[in-house]
């Protein structure tokens, strides 16, 4: 029996990206609903403008939003997609497969990054599988700050999806660098939450493991000049991340 499918979407700012996000869900998802943290640009009127369900509430985290949004959908499945991402018409196409022969168990997709302007297919940042498309009963995004993990039963089987998540993630070096330090310091909070410390000089020493890690052992150099900045801006908020859990330790011992 054919199934019903909810495609749900988090924003805050994002006209830039969440128009060209709804119209590719179109004829893929049964409802598309958007879960809008007061955006102060042109996504609401974009929104309604494209005839999507649309709610505003206070931001409080990844994981409880996510979860609020799922409790929103009317489907018993549900495609849980960013608004800086896109569905290609190889992965349109295994969906549609899979709803009309009902869907299963869990959905893996693979995400392919376009970084100002450029794919990325190296660098540790692919293939990048993501559970995506999931039963709203049973299932659950946990995480308390940043990276949100999905939860669901251990019976349940994982399944690939052909195609690609088309995923545009930065429009200049200083957007990436704001992003990478802001889940930075999210993820230093994190780890001072479960009681981590780190050294004087773990900072330093991660950030090298980390570029050498992500343009050398990763391939990184094969995305030649953006591999080079995406490894350069990934070691600088390791810095930060360190260095920030630093600070938090050295504040509760004040």
């Amino acid at each position: 029996m054919e199934s019903k499918l909810s495609a749900v979407i988090i924003t805050l700012n994002e006209e830039r990206n969440i128009g060209r996000c709804i119209e590719a869900l179109k004829g893929v998802a049964d409802e598309i609903i958007v879960l809008d943290a007061f955006s102060t640009d042109g996504t609401v009127s974009i929104c309604t403008a494209l005839g999507v369900r649309i709610e505003q509430r206070e931001w409080k985290g990844y994981a409880e939003s996510k979860n609020y949004l799922n409790s929103l959908a009317t489907s018993d499945y549900i495609f849980s997609v960013d608004a800086d991402e896109v569905v290609d018409h190889e992965l349109k196409n295994a969906i549609l497969v899979q709803k009309r022969n009902g869907f299963s168990g869990v959905y893996s997709v693979n995400r392919l990054t376009n970084y100002m302007g450029k794919w990325i297919r190296h660098s540790g940042w692919y293939p990048d599988v993501k559970v995506r498309i999931f039963p709203k009963e049973g299932s659950k995004w946990e995480g308390a700050f940043v990276h949100e993990t999905l939860s669901f039963p251990d019976n349940f089987e994982t399944k690939m999806l052909e195609g690609h998540l088309e995923h545009y993630s930065y429009y200049s070096f200083e957007d990436h660098r704001a992003r990478a330090d802001k889940y930075s310091i999210l993820t230093a909070k994190k780890h001072f939450e479960a009681g981590k410390k780190a050294s004087f000089l773990k900072p330093y020493v991660s950030a090298a493991g980390r570029f050498f890690g992500m343009f050398f052992f990763k391939g990184g150099w094969l995305d030649g000049k953006m591999g080079y900045h995406i490894a350069r801006i990934s070691a600088l908020s390791n810095i930060v991340k360190y260095k920030e859990l630093r600070r938090l330790n050295r504040e509760q011992k004040a």
